[in-house]
């Protein structure tokens, strides 16, 4: 089976094919902060990326004809349950209106469906941001106006539970995982028998801080400084998403260099150790979501390959649960691998409403 897989991020688009799970085109086209200012909304980059998507099928020498599938990132839609979902309209209409926010990942349904639609075949997402498997306690944040949302690295954290299951013979409906997804966001979910009971927000609301976002804030303090004039609304929530966390305190996301430079910057040493011991918090934190029952707690994602910070979180949390590393985060596969799980009939594409 041919699949065409599409993974529209807020500076890149990935674009790949899939005969079965082997990828025979895997692009990653990179975009000029330049080039996207040109556009109002994120919907508006809508023909910009379809155009730069079909160039790269194009040049691959493979019809559109040929393909079995689309595949498309899942956006801020409503909230589901994971798993692979038909692209219908009401999710159409969602992802147009950016129901839960506008990210760049809306694109992806949108797109797909535009092309499956084109050459009669399905589209599908899967695993999108915002699945929600959460027990009902894990809703409530202290004040009935805010109310705590499930975002967070479902399409990884998913994909790996999933890996690991396979290399240890176990079922993922069958064991406790906690799983830390650790990028330029960094977000802890606890999979309970194949349930994510609760997971910190890793866009824009709470755990630990990242390379490029701010984490759990002393809210009493942000709140004086938004009242502050000192800064715009604009200001404040980039200041928690995209120029948090590393970017805020050291002027960049790139972690080879924080690290290099840690080696010489006493401040810069403390910053590494203060998000290590964050994310080991956050691991503790969810772990009594299963009463401290958990079979094992993997950590992935692309800071996973740092041997120093998986070492030093092992240190803190091993005796919840044996660790294992899975480094880096393959999006692209883990989005073939949904399609295929449906086409082969292993599971049935979900609807969404």
């Amino acid at each position: 089976m041919k699949l065409l897989i599409i993974n529209p991020g807020s500076t890149s688009t990935k674009v790949a094919i899939f005969e079965n799970e082997t990828p025979i085109l895997d692009k990653t086209i990179r975009h000029e902060i330049s080039d996207l200012a040109k556009f109002d909304k994120l919907t508006d980059q809508y023909d910009f990326r379809k155009q730069i998507i079909m160039q790269q099928v194009e040049a691959s020498g493979i019809a559109l004809t040929e393909l079995d599938a689309v595949v498309g990132r899942g956006g801020l839609i409503k909230p589901l349950s994971g798993g692979t979902y038909n692209v219908n309209d009401a999710m159409l209409r969602d992802l147009h209106a950016g129901v839960q926010g506008e990210h760049a990942s809306n694109l992806g349904g949108l797109i797909a469906n535009e092309i499956a639609k084109h050459i009669g075949k399905p589209a599908f997402i899967v695993d999108p941001e915002i699945t929600d498997e959460f027990m009902e306690i894990s809703r409530l944040s202290g004040h009935p106006w805010l109310k705590r949302r499930s975002i967070f690295h479902a399409l990884n954290q998913k994909a790996t539970a999933r890996r690991f299951c396979a290399d240890t013979g176990k079922g993922y409906f069958n064991v406790n995982m906690i799983i830390a997804h650790m990028g330029g966001g960094i977000s802890v979910g606890i999979h309970a028998k194949g349930q994510v009971l609760d997971a910190n927000n890793a866009l824009d609301g709470d755990g630990p801080f990242s390379p490029e976002r701010s984490g759990t804030l002393p809210v009493g303090d942000l709140v004086d400084l938004c009242f502050s004039g000192k800064y715009t609304h604009k200001e404040v929530r980039a200041a928690i998403t995209g120029n948090g966390g590393m970017v805020a305190y050291f002027g960049t996301n790139n972690m080879m260099e924080i690290e290099e430079r840690s080696k010489t910057e006493p401040e810069v040493k403390l910053a590494i150790d203060a998000m290590i011991y964050q994310i080991a918090k956050e691991i503790g934190a969810v772990s009594t979501a299963v009463n401290g029952d958990v079979d094992a707690i993997l950590l992935t994602g692309g800071l996973a390959h740092w041997g120093y910070l998986t070492q030093e979180i092992t240190k803190r949390v091993e005796f919840i649960g044996k660790v294992y590393v899975y480094p880096g985060e393959d999006e692209l596969l883990a989005l073939a691998l949904g399609a295929l799980r449906v086409l082969r009939g292993e599971e049935v594409a979900k609807v969404y409403h």
